[in-house]
């Protein structure tokens, strides 16, 4: 990237520009986006290699994390996965479909329904996973264990943050 294209001499050049307007935040919000689209990028390449679909890894994600019995409804997945309804109904068809997921009734009530993951599913999302953070590990080797914990630290305030402000802020 030419000097001139990093976050601080963006920022440099917008505080010459616009005296009195605070461009602090570019120097954390532009490398926050970099490395999102990096990591995006790369987790999609990743997982074009290993033939997984990223609804398909979100899903069987989902359900392998809840533990033994490995089953959600529907709407345990939505909320867990911030995905609509329909899109959650969308990725269970899919997975049914290709072996990875069983539908029933759930015993919780007489509405919902039930998704579980099967054998088939089990083993492909647990060798995913495997080889995804095994790989993803090597891209955030550069950083120490501290730079880690302060990156992942300071990452959770954020969220948590953006969080309040948004949910606090009325729709425009």
């Amino acid at each position: 990237m030419p000097p001139e294209a990093s976050a601080a001499a963006v920022a440099q050049a917008w505080r010459r520009e616009l005296p009195g307007v605070s461009a602090g935040s570019i120097e954390i919000i532009t490398p926050l986006w970099q490395v999102a689209k990096l990591l995006a990028d790369e987790r999609m390449r990743t997982l074009r290699r290993l033939r997984v679909e990223p609804a398909t890894l979100d899903l069987l994600s989902t359900l392998r994390r809840a533990g033994d019995p490995y089953t959600l409804t529907t709407r345990q997945i939505a909320e867990r996965t911030f995905v609509t309804a329909g899109a959650v109904s969308q990725r269970v068809a899919r997975a049914e479909d290709a072996g990875l997921v069983t539908r029933s009734k759930s015993t919780a009530s007489r509405r919902a329904v039930a998704v579980t993951l099967t054998p088939a599913g089990h083993e492909l999302i647990e060798s995913t996973v495997r080889e995804l953070l095994e790989h993803e590990e090597t891209l955030v080797a550069v950083l120490t264990r501290q730079q880690r914990t302060d990156l992942a630290t300071a990452l959770g305030d954020l969220v948590n943050g953006l969080r309040q402000v948004t949910l606090t802020r009325p729709d425009s």
